[in-house]
């Protein structure tokens, strides 16, 4: 892409904004050296060396959607303690505008991830589960901050945050905004009138069985995507690029796009940036046929990163 297109690109990122709903995570990291095992278990002992926080779940995807350059908004609910306070701060110091709502019985959700020799050892969750809608008093924010937005981003992550979804993408659909989800669970009814939902294969697999070849594949998720009334279904692939399902022409379509080789294949992450892209793209005006080469080449630069990352517009169009 010459510098010319660049700038065009980064221009029109820049006017582009997407709204991020979903559950905020706090990706914490902790690093150290592994030289024994301990003599209480059979397990190594790390001596921590060195911390990092770093924004996860509908937070790091909102990240990704600003890094591009586009401009993100957080809509959310944490919890009144630490992690939430953190988080506030991760979003604020990259210019990620929030509409938090704060519950005080919520538990704001904490990843611990312990790294040593450069390897996972252990991943702790900290989180509860609410026993009510965390985000049913904030319907009233989303349905006014809507109409400033050119897409709208739901990041599922399963914790009961998105009860409300099917009213939140009628709203959306009716003043024409794309709608793009990452989906959850083994019911996508919730779902329906989406513009495109991006599962993987596992999660797919959940939802329309377990498929023998590629064209019982493609069947099964047309017919998903023909029950759901969605424009297209965008299956992850990890290694193997990804492929969209949707109806060009009035026919139906199978596209493909193998991931990029990488040295370091770290896939933490790599879901959001994806979505995130897909969803950048198409608040510019992109088609999804437009956007997937894009959202598959912003994956395959992420998974060369280590841990929860995001990809630049320089990145991605350089």
């Amino acid at each position: 892409m010459t510098l010319h297109t660049l700038a065009a690109m980064r221009a029109r990122l820049q006017a582009a904004r997407v709204m991020v709903v979903g559950d905020a995570m706090l990706d914490r990291y902790w690093f150290g050296s592994v030289e024994r095992i301990s003599p209480e278990a059979p397990v190594p002992v790390v001596r921590v060396e060195r911390e990092q926080e770093r924004l996860g779940g509908a937070a790091n995807v909102a990240l990704n959607v600003q890094s591009l350059g586009a401009q993100a908004t957080l809509l959310t609910v944490v919890g009144d303690d630490e992690p939430a306070r953190k988080i506030e701060a991760l979003l604020a110091a990259q210019g990620v505008a929030t509409l938090l709502g704060r519950d005080p019985q919520l538990r704001t959700i904490v990843k611990l991830r312990v790294i040593g020799r450069s390897q996972q050892l252990i991943r702790i969750d900290f989180e509860n589960q609410p026993d009510h809608e965390v985000l049913a008093g904030m319907l009233a924010a989303y349905e006014q901050a809507l109409p400033a937005h050119d897409a709208v981003l739901f990041s599922d992550y399963g914790k009961g945050g998105l009860t409300h979804i099917p009213r939140m993408i009628e709203l959306a659909r009716s003043l024409a905004k794309p709608v793009l989800i990452d989906p959850k669970g083994s019911d996508y009814r919730r779902y329906a009138g989406a513009t495109v939902i991006t599962p993987n294969r596992a999660e797919l697999a959940q939802v329309v069985g377990p498929w023998a070849s590629e064209s019982d594949l493609h069947e099964r998720a047309h017919r998903l995507r023909r029950e759901l009334g969605l424009a297209g279904l965008l299956l992850t692939r990890s290694e193997d690029g990804m492929s969209l399902f949707d109806e060009a022409d009035g026919a139906p379509a199978h596209a493909q796009v193998a991931a990029q080789a990488r040295e370091v294949f770290d896939v933490t992450g790599a879901g959001d940036t994806v979505i995130a892209t897909l969803a950048a793209m198409l608040a510019c005006g992109l088609t999804l046929r437009e956007a997937l080469p894009l959202a598959n080449r912003a994956g395959g630069i992420v998974v060369g990163k280590f841990g929860t990352a995001s990809v630049s517009c320089e990145e991605l169009f350089g």
